[in-house]
């Protein structure tokens, strides 16, 4: 259908008689909320009784009509009879919610943001908390554009290229994008103050929603080094290429170091000047910047309970808790999709994507946390003497290939100006030189190339279309087997049947530690030792990425050498790597690329872990063995302060024992204690929104874990990691570490220069604002400090916190019990609308304040009964479903 279509059938449409129209539009409400209909997954259709009740739809009375219930909290529940329609269902109602938000993003990914916000501009790609510049951002996502790249992947077949299915979503989210823009006039009539009257609030294609499809696969490869591509240009004109074989020189030591200040002809276009870093340096930068697995912005927690740890030991229980940011694009949008006898899912989607990323099924429900696995690595290359757009590949000369891509600018006076760049690609990937801001610099005789495992990943799409009809986990394995699609994270599923499993299956580079070892460059030897990140040689064929039998493609670890664990009791991630997902069966033997083994593990893995065993096996004393929905939801807002549990009475009695009541600071003169020990000493260990103490606590550990970063080699804890008791180790505080002593008087110094009261709680400082209503919110920083239900905020010195940037976001506890219908609930932590003037923008978040949940709406049965307004899409005359 082309792009005139819709707008030819909605003036058609238009041209009805209003009477007709309106009396049409009545009919449909009142008998699509009473007609029965059959199931869309199970034998009957039945309420969250498991008694049978009414359905959502009545298909019969308008083939492709699609109807939009929304639940209380403004929780849509979307019913179609075709893909195309629920596709429709979810892009109408979630532009109502959140159009502003994603109508920006198409701006980026369509490389007009130089246009619209000017090229001295900036915006935080905050799903991997790079802050990438605009002009960066627009010469990056034109390359993608001109090469071509979106076009190639969707022509290729199955299962490389989406299914029919996805391509019908996609199409259909765009149009009741659009639809839902011409219902309220374009972009003058948008209700979100943010975007109204925009002239980048526009219609939609399906070359933009393709483009943020690739924006998100490549959120932990690509995206990282957006500037780093944007800005590398090489360092000298060029000269002939010498003929014939040039022998290969040894493997660089130091990284090579450029004149300083570095000659105009040495700089790439907007490269800020880099400062000669040793390969050790550079790796203790990027362990800071770029922990395993690329990102370093976002985290989750995930347990999935098998029967052997429920409360009835027949049926699985699954938690999903992702520590998504709160603001922009990578927020999380919570709905569900019934297509009768097809599909039937519910949970909730990156924005833009319509398609249930992370939720459940009648039978099966999954959650995902990042994962440690790197999805890319950087090649090292050798340059021909004088020739820097050139490198040697087994000895020959090789050419970097190279497009001039241009945007248009804004300049001062509001006209648009084209600006050009030539950006640089190898046989490996693109060049680039600066990764997560730490330089990697294009010098005269050395070069950086992105080997990028997600560059043509769309298998993804097919991954997540089938999860969406999945009905066990073991059908799950089969799925992540099947395709390799994931991009950058772990997967958690439980299932009716009471199975639990972890999988870190999708698209890894091929690196074992034995080629890691042979092709490492001197800078790859240290990333590799801190990171696990290898930065391999590219002028040898035989250090390029190794292709497993069983590999979905060339360069990919095949799933036979990617670890997965299935259990009875119970499998947990929290962003460690896939070693401890259950201490009782530790999963070791895999390259270094995909994560640790028998290393220490986060505070937050280790109280998941110690929490979800206690509850197992009954030893934490809160009622029978083994979890029951209301256990789990318990269990993950229980804010626990673990690294207050290990830690309090250590602190305090160090503080109580401080010469004349003075503390060390880092750097000035001590501070007086005050009412610090006592303060610490009647703190709950927990961070509630009462939890007096908790604040203070949260300063000094930030300051007495800041040294423990890779590389750095301070731990606050005096009892080393062991590896026969990984889950409690490393323990006890180190009180006669200076870090750790001054770190305590570094709290005191922080919490009185911001003027905050040293008993503050983390309600007093931790807030939404609702209009000029304040939502206090519990949780603490995951890590370092070790809270299961992880919040975060920025401290500023003099100023005080910041608001919450991420953090829980959309919570689901699922279970299954005698009915046919899944039981649990959700809270979407920020709520479904970013617009502040929705009623829907912060009703969930003061819910969350409560620790109170939304029960689970899934069956027909019980989204009837909870349906607070409905929207019905009659199809344009003409128009497919």
């Amino acid at each position: 259908m082309s792009a005139g279509t819709p707008m030819r059938a909605a003036r058609r449409w238009r041209a009805w008689p209003a009477g007709l129209m309106l009396a049409l539009a009545l009919v449909l409400v009142f008998a699509l909320a009473a007609a029965p209909v059959a199931p869309a997954l199970t034998p009957a259709v039945r309420n969250g009784s498991g008694q049978r009740g009414p359905a959502l739809t009545e298909r019969r009375l308008l083939t492709g009509a699609v109807v939009i219930r929304r639940t209380r909290y403004g929780i849509p529940h979307i019913a179609a009879t075709s893909y195309a329609g629920a596709g429709e269902g979810y892009g109408y109602a979630f532009a109502q919610d959140n159009l502003c938000t994603i109508a920006e993003d198409y701006v980026t990914v369509d490389a007009q943001r130089s246009r619209f916000f000017g090229p001295e501009g900036s915006y935080e790609q905050r799903g991997n908390g790079v802050s990438v510049n605009n002009l960066d951002s627009d010469f990056f996502y034109q390359q993608i554009i001109d090469s071509g790249v979106i076009g190639k992947l969707l022509a290729q077949p199955y299962p490389f290229g989406p299914k029919p299915g996805v391509r019908q979503l996609v199409a259909g989210y765009v149009r009741g994008y659009d639809r839902y823009l011409r219902s309220v006039g374009g972009s003058a009539g948008v209700p979100d103050p943010r975007c109204r009257g925009k002239a980048w609030v526009r219609p939609i294609t399906a070359q933009d929603v393709w483009r943020r499809f690739y924006q998100l696969i490549e959120l932990a490869s690509g995206d990282v080094v957006i500037g780093g591509i944007a800005e590398a240009a090489p360092p000298t004109p060029g000269v002939p290429v010498p003929t014939g074989p040039v022998p290969v020189p040894p493997l660089p030591g130091p990284v090579p170091r450029l004149p300083n200040p570095v000659p105009p002809a040495l700089r790439s276009h907007t490269a800020r000047r880099a400062p000669a870093l040793s390969p050790e340096q550079v790796a203790r930068l990027l362990a800071r910047r770029l922990p395993a697995g690329g990102i370093g912005a976002i985290g989750s927690n995930a347990v999935a309970v098998g029967r052997a740890g429920t409360r009835d030991h027949r049926h699985g229980l699954l938690l999903g808790n992702p520590h998504f940011p709160w603001i922009g694009t990578e927020r999380f949008y919570q709905a569900q999709l019934d297509i009768p006898h097809q599909m039937d899912v519910e949970g909730a989607s990156l924005f833009g994507v319509p398609l249930v990323l992370i939720g459940h099924t009648a039978t099966v429900a999954w959650s995902h946390t990042v994962s440690t696995a790197f999805r890319f690595t950087p090649f090292q290359l050798t340059l021909v003497p004088g020739e820097p757009t050139t490198y040697l590949y087994d000895g020959q000369p090789e050419k970097m290939t190279s497009r001039t891509v241009t945007i248009q600018v804004r300049q001062a006076d509001g006209s648009l100006k084209p600006q050009s760049r030539t950006l640089y690609s190898s046989r490996f990937g693109p060049i680039f030189n600066s990764l997560e801001g730490v330089p990697l610099s294009w010098t005269p005789t050395t070069a950086y190339a992105l080997g990028d495992a997600n560059a043509d990943n769309f298998r993804v799409f097919n991954t997540f279309f089938d999860f969406d009809h999945a009905r066990s986990a073991p059908q799950m394995l089969n799925i992540l087997n099947r395709y390799e699609g994931i991009p950058w994270v772990n997967t958690i599923a439980a299932d009716r049947q009471g199975n639990a499993l972890y999988a870190d299956i999708g698209a890894v580079p091929n690196v074992t530690n034995a080629k890691a070892q042979r092709c490492d460059t001197a800078l790859g030897q240290a990333t590799f030792s801190l990171l696990g990140l290898p930065v391999l040689d590219g002028s040898r064929s035989a250090c390029a990425w190794g292709t497993d039998s069983d590999a979905i493609e060339p360069g990919l670890f095949g799933p036979s050498h990617l670890p997965h664990l299935f259990r009875s009791d119970y499998v947990t991630n929290s962003n460690d790597s896939y070693w401890l997902s259950n201490p009782h069966q530790p999963l070791t033997g895999f390259a270094r690329i995909i994560g640790d083994e028998n290393t220490a593990r986060t505070l937050r893995t280790r109280i998941g872990l110690i929490m979800t065993q206690a509850r197992v096996d009954g030893s934490d004393h809160l009622g029978p063995a083994g979890f029951t929905v209301g256990d789990m939801q318990s269990m993950v807002f229980s804010d626990r302060q673990y690294a207050g549990e290990l830690t309090r009475d250590a602190l305090v009695s160090m503080c109580r024992s401080l010469p004349g009541g003075m503390a060390p600071t880092d750097s000035g003169p001590p501070v007086p204690v005050g009412s610090a020990c006592d303060i610490l000493a009647h703190w709950d260990l927990h961070e509630n929104l009462g939890s007096h103490g908790a604040v203070l606590f949260r300063r000094f550990w930030d300051h007495a874990d800041a040294q423990a970063a890779p590389g750095a080699g301070t731990s606050p804890f005096a009892t080393p990691f062991s590896s026969s008791d990984p889950v409690h180790t490393p323990n006890t505080l180190n009180t006669n570490s200076p870090v750790v002593r001054a770190a305590l008087g570094d709290a005191i110094q922080d919490l009185d220069g911001a003027h905050i009261p040293l008993d503050a709680t983390p309600g007093d400082i931790q807030y939404v604002m609702a209009g000029r209503r304040r939502i206090p919110i519990h949780g603490g920083p995951g890590d370092p400090n070790g809270d299961f239900n992880a919040i975060y905020s920025d401290f500023t010195p003099g100023q005080g916190f910041g608001p919450i940037y991420t953090g829980s976001s959309f919570v689901q506890v699922i279970s299954w019990n005698h009915g046919t219908c899944p039981i649990g609930g959700s809270i979407l932590t920020y709520s479904e609308s970013e617009n502040p003037a929705s009623p829907h923008h912060t009703d969930q978040t003061a819910l969350f304040s409560r620790k109170r949940w939304v029960p689970d709406t899934f069956c027909a049965g019980a989204v009837l009964r909870r349906t607070v307004s409905t929207k019905v899409l009659v199809p344009f005359r003409g128009a497919p479903r």
